[in-house]
């Protein structure tokens, strides 16, 4: 096997991020359990046990919401992306404080059963075919392996061994995970007696997650089609799609044929793209085979060298060679095929800005 268990590299951000999400839990939990009771209707009193099933309840729920915003959010405004840097500790801590949920469930209504406790969470209620009344339980053991699988699977190590396109079709099902947990909290804990703030917080959530992914959607859906416009645009000004972004690897180049002699090689170099002449000056050596040291190409020839941004040899060299200017569109790379005077500056386009 060619990929590796590494553990998790800690930083400072990532300390601080799992600590605020530690203390917001906490104190969640804390004011659910010890401040909200002091609110209660004293006639009709809730048992601690339940309490604290509903207590990690809720907060699961809460935290798997604000797990499915952080996502849209981070697309429609910039600056909610330090949210997505750690989402994956958020989901795994999600998993746990739904477990303890469920150990609760399973202590308070099975623990005194004369028959194993899993078997009879299972077996207690069989009434599948009807909604009121429904098995909401397994609903809930649904969601909580799937949660279970994703909190296992969320380490890079997974990631690598699975590929992105299977590591993410995986993690897709979160939205089923959310999907049975809005399902077991509406047949289950909301059929119960009437408790409006409860109910209000149940349907909020899921208005915000849909309407924050229908935002999104619509948001993704101009701009696609802004970028095609874009695209066709430079097209019929003559320019030509040379690839997409993530054809060419860091420091290397990817060479478009224009035509039988001339071929331009498009570096991605410090989150930057430039081109130039794939052909070398010196001996016509073919430059996006060289590599990238200090913003400059080396031919892999004869060691001649080339600033990316002006084809210009390091003083004091004096040979120059041609550029060509570059436009990214998305993650589309367009190229302007006419070449430049040898040693003809052009800004490098910041792969960061456009993309």
């Amino acid at each position: 096997m060619s990929v590796q268990y590494t553990p998790v590299i800690w930083n400072r951000n990532k300390i601080f991020y799992d600590a605020v999400l530690l203390i917001a839990v906490v104190l969640y939990l804390y004011i659910y359990i010890r401040v909200a009771p002091g609110f209660e209707d004293v006639t009709k009193p809730i048992d601690g046990a339940i309490l604290r099933m509903r207590a990690f309840g809720s907060c699961a729920f809460l935290m798997l919401t604000v797990i499915l915003c952080i996502g849209p959010l981070a697309r429609l405004d910039r600056r909610f992306l330090p949210l997505l840097y750690n989402r994956r500790h958020f989901g795994v801590m999600t998993a746990g404080i739904a477990a303890v949920h469920a150990n609760y469930v399973l202590t308070w209504y099975y623990n005194f059963s004369p028959t194993d406790k899993y078997v009879a969470l299972l077996s207690s209620n069989t009434n599948y075919g009807q909604i009121l009344g429904f098995p909401f339980e397994t609903l809930g053991i649904v969601a909580l392996l799937i949660l279970f699988v994703l909190a296992a699977t969320s380490h890079d190590f997974w990631l690598s061994f699975l590929g992105a396109p299977i590591w993410k079709a995986l993690h897709m099902f979160i939205y089923a995970a959310y999907a049975c947990v809005v399902l077991h909290v509406a047949l289950g804990a909301l059929q119960g007696a009437g408790d409006p703030i409860f109910t209000s917080v149940v349907a909020a959530s899921v208005v915000l997650v849909s309407g924050l992914h229908f935002a999104t959607g619509r948001m993704e859906a101009r701009r696609d089609r802004g970028e095609e416009t874009a695209k066709a645009s430079l097209q019929e000004k003559g320019w030509l799609v040379a690839g997409e972004l993530d054809e060419i690897d860091d420091d290397c180049a990817k060479v478009v044929t224009l035509s039988d002699d001339e071929r331009v090689a498009i570096f991605k170099y410090d989150g930057k793209l430039s081109a130039i002449t794939n052909a070398c000056a010196h001996q016509n050596g073919p430059l996006g085979e060289g590599k990238v040291l200090w913003g400059c190409i080396t031919c892999p020839w004869h060691g001649y060298q080339y600033n990316l941004s002006d084809g210009r040899a390091p003083a004091p060299f004096t040979e120059k060679i041609s550029t060509y200017r570059l436009k990214l569109i998305g993650s589309t790379i367009l190229l302007d095929p006419n070449a430049l005077p040898p040693g003809t500056h052009v800004d490098p386009v910041e792969i960061g800005e456009a993309a």
